[in-house]
């Protein structure tokens, strides 16, 4: 299983939008600094998750919902989630 996941840091308010088979273990390397694109949101919290059965899948959604380039996009994916 993979997920696409956008995290939202809880500094900047910023959004980060990426996939990973294991997601828990993602969150605590954006946490801990060890991604340069990151680095500076630290803290970061899951907002959206999404799963598919093979990377490619993943890989295929996190660019479709980067291509979109809209903050109101991703607002409009965490407000389906709740």
């Amino acid at each position: 299983m993979y997920f696409v996941y956008i995290l939202q840091s809880i500094k900047t308010e910023k959004f980060y939008i990426g996939h990973a088979k294991d997601l828990h273990y993602r969150l605590q390397q954006h946490n801990n600094g060890y991604c340069k694109s990151t680095k500076s949101g630290v803290p970061w919290k899951v907002v959206h998750t999404e799963e598919f059965l093979t990377r490619s899948e993943a890989m295929k959604r996190e660019k479709e919902i980067k291509s979109q380039k809209s903050r109101a996009y991703i607002l409009r994916l965490i407000a389906q989630n709740k």
